[in-house]
Formats: C-alpha cells, sequence, structure tokens
C-alpha cells in the first residue's frame, strides 16, 4: 500500500513562495496614539537631559573617563576578535544593504512600495537627525581625548550621539516596525533592542565612543522609529505617485497595464425551503429524467411509417413490378382472374 509523503517545513516554506504575489490588505500600519506620543515625549526629554549633562559636564562625563581608563578592550582582550566582527552589525553599509534586499523582496512579492519607502524615510531621518547633532556639538572620542575630566565638546569631532547605536536601532528595528503579526512584531522588537545594545557596548569596549555616546544613540534611533507613523501619509502618497509614473510610462511604451482585480461579490442568501417545497425538490433531484429517443435499430433521421414507403420490388424476383402490386390496407383498383371461373 502505497502512502504520500508528509508535507515538512521546507515544503511548505516553498508551497507558500509558489503562491500568487498579492498585495497585503490585511497588514496594519502602525498610526499615531496617545501612548506613542507620550512615549516619544518622554524619549526627547530623556535626549536632551543627556546633551545637557554632558554639555556641563556633570557625573555622566566623569563615568565615562572613568569606563575608558578601565580600557575594557585589554580587561577582555580574548573576546577582542568576537567583538570587532559583531560591531559591524552597526555600520551602515552592511547593514542597510541586507535589510534592503530582504524588504525589496517584500516589496516584489507583496506588489507594494513601502518596506522600502520606510526604510528610506527612517535612514534619511537618521542621517539628518544624527548626522545634525555629531557636527552641531563636535565632540571627540576617547582616543582623541585632549583635557582629563573635559566634555571635549566644540573641538571637530563626530562622535556625540554614536551613529553605530543609532544605526543599529533604527535598520534592526524597522524590521520590527514592518512586521506582519504582533507577536512577530514582539519577537524582532526584543531581538533588535538586544543587537543594538550589544554594538553599543561593542563601541564602548573597543573605546571608540564614550559611554554618554551609547546612550544618546540608543535614544535618538528609538526616537527615529516612534516618529515614523507621523510620515505614513507621505510615504503613501510616495507610494501612489510611483506607481501612477509606472503605468504612465506603460502607456508611452505601449505595454499594456495589467487588469485590476475586480473585488468578489458577497455571494447572496437564499431563504430555506418549507416542507412540502422540500420535499418535491427531493423527489424532482431524485426521479430520473425522462428523455425521448428513437429506437437503437433505426437510423438517425425523420422516419416513415411501413405503409406509406414506395415499394420496391428486388433484382431476380418473380414478382411483378411494383405499379401492379398493391399496398397494404387499400382497396384494389385491378380485377384479377378468379380461378376456376
Amino acid at each position: 500500500m502505497r502512502t504520500e509523503r508528509n508535507p515538512t517545513r521546507l515544503d511548505r516554506v516553498f508551497a507558500r513562495l509558489d503562491r500568487e504575489r498579492e498585495r497585503p490588505a490585511h497588514l496594519s500600519v502602525p498610526r499615531t496614539s496617545r501612548h506613542r506620543t507620550v512615549l516619544a515625549v518622554a524619549a526627547l526629554a530623556f535626549y536632551l537631559t543627556i546633551v545637557w549633562l554632558v554639555v556641563t559636564t556633570s557625573w555622566l562625563v566623569r563615568l565615562d573617563w572613568q569606563v575608558m581608563f578601565f580600557r575594557p578592550y585589554q580587561q577582555w582582550a580574548s573576546i577582542h576578535w568576537f567583538v570587532d566582527y559583531y560591531v559591524v552589525l552597526g555600520q551602515r553599509g552592511p547593514t542597510a544593504v541586507m535589510v534592503a534586499a530582504w524588504l525589496g523582496w517584500r516589496s516584489w512579492r507583496q506588489h507594494t512600495l513601502r518596506p522600502l519607502l520606510t526604510l528610506g524615510a527612517s535612514l534619511l531621518l537618521l542621517n539628518i537627525t544624527v548626522g545634525a547633532a555629531k557636527y552641531g556639538m563636535g565632540r571627540l572620542g576617547p582616543h582623541y581625548a585632549t583635557v582629563i575630566g573635559s566634555n571635549e565638546m566644540g573641538l571637530g569631532g563626530d562622535i556625540f550621539p554614536s551613529g553605530h547605536t543609532a544605526n543599529a536601532v533604527v535598520t534592526w528595528g524597522i524590521l520590527a516596525y514592518l512586521a506582519s503579526t504582533p507577536a512577530a512584531r514582539r519577537w524582532l522588537s526584543a531581538i533588535s533592542a538586544v543587537t543594538s545594545l550589544g554594538v553599543g557596548m561593542a563601541t564602548v569596549y573597543l573605546g571608540t565612543h564614550w559611554l554618554s555616546d551609547v546612550v544618546l544613540g540608543w535614544v535618538a534611533g528609538l526616537l527615529i522609529l516612534l516618529a515614523l507613523p507621523w510620515f505614513e501619509p507621505l510615504i503613501a502618497r510616495t507610494e501612489d505617485y510611483a506607481f501612477d509614473l509606472r503605468d504612465r510610462w506603460r502607456a508611452r511604451g505601449g505595454v499594456k497595464a495589467p487588469a485590476p482585480v475586480t473585488p468578489v461579490a458577497a455571494p447572496a442568501r437564499l431563504k430555506p425551503l418549507t416542507a412540502p417545497q422540500n420535499e418535491t425538490a427531493a423527489r424532482e433531484a431524485t426521479a430520473p429524467a425522462h428523455i425521448t429517443r428513437s429506437p437503437a435499430y433505426l437510423a438517425q433521421g425523420p422516419h416513415t411509417s411501413r405503409s406509406e414507403r414506395t415499394p420496391v420490388t428486388p433484382v431476380g424476383s418473380r414478382r411483378p413490378p411494383h405499379p401492379d402490386r398493391v399496398v397494404r390496407g387499400t382497396p384494389s383498383q385491378s380485377t384479377r382472374p378468379v380461378p376456376g371461373g
């Protein structure tokens, strides 16, 4: 007896990939809410507080110097090779390419530009906000510090806030922002938080950033993710404009655009039949249909009765020709001799 093999997880994945691409109408776009607004205001207040503590050379600056003199890369030299590779997860080039490749595949499969446009908007906000803060405050890093105990502000540096940390928060957090289900969003949020936290601590370990740089980088990346819902209408308009431009190019080149998919109307509800009608319908359904057909021994076509056929005399027969024959059922027109008369 032959039995079919149960589909494995890999078989189900390929079966899902073979399906027709469709636009994800069921996905929920994050909206601006009171909870998100309160969280964004709190993060902004914390951001300004960190900047103020560094500018005034407070206890946070003294903590930065203590961590720098501790020299973690010398205390735990055995993990230096691993940290050198792990910190790449916060670099703009490699992370942007990996995330853009994944979101580009999603855009192609789902016939939507929202994933790529959202990534582009987040990176643009990251360059504007973090880049402006970096060059505006001009803080030097631990390896280039000049005066012990100073905040090293306004000296032409570009490390406050940490770009590695902010980039890790945004590029990996955008995957959680664009997740399809709430469960996937929670898991990806936790993974991106741990990844960005590790990237920030890796820069402190290597001595390329102060501890306050990393804290401010976390908050800067979080502010960008919290602000993305305010840019969703602009992203939607940009997507519509891109699709309209594509349709115009197709029309100019003589390529017919695919016909829009018309939604299927809801099926009409039928009223249940009463008891007598149910019995009548059941009898009509079970009764064999009466089909009028000609006998099997007759050829197809119109047929005449035997009495209406023209008599034909076979060749070699002794019977008189057919004009002398009398058709059955008709009176005789000629007199035949009576034997013995």
